[in-house]
């Protein structure tokens, strides 16, 4: 189980430095050099296709809002959060790429809860 951790978490670093440096190289404007769409493939191993993580280490990204995604990305890339892999992933984005991405998310269904029954019911 630990070996497939190891190998998995390669695998994510991997992918993540290969698209860091794509985007590196697209994104240098105000428009993101691709959509929100585009650069979410780069998310999919960890946090899925539809943005819902199937382990348990990885957030899902599905209807998360996306003024918080920025912000965790921007954290990311400045180092105020640390994390081997999220750093190289938003170190090559740009800030619109970053709101692209997270608009990306938020408009995407996430996880529900059951509504809460007001207090005094």
């Amino acid at each position: 189980m630990m070996k497939n951790n190891k190998l998995f978490f390669s695998l994510a670093v991997l992918m993540g430095l290969t698209a860091t440096g794509v985007l590196a190289e697209e994104g240098s404007g105000k428009e993101p050099a691709r959509t929100g769409e585009e650069i979410a493939q780069t998310c999919v191993a960890c946090h899925g296709a539809k943005g819902i993580s199937s382990a348990d280490i990885y957030p899902h990204l599905a209807g998360q809002h996306a003024s918080y995604l920025v912000q965790a990305l921007k954290d990311y890339k400045s180092g105020k959060r640390d994390n081997q892999i999220m750093q190289p992933m938003a170190a090559g984005l740009t800030e619109a790429e970053m709101e692209a991405v997270a608009e990306y998310y938020a408009n995407m269904p996430g996880l529900t809860t059951a509504p809460r029954k007001p207090a005094g019911d």
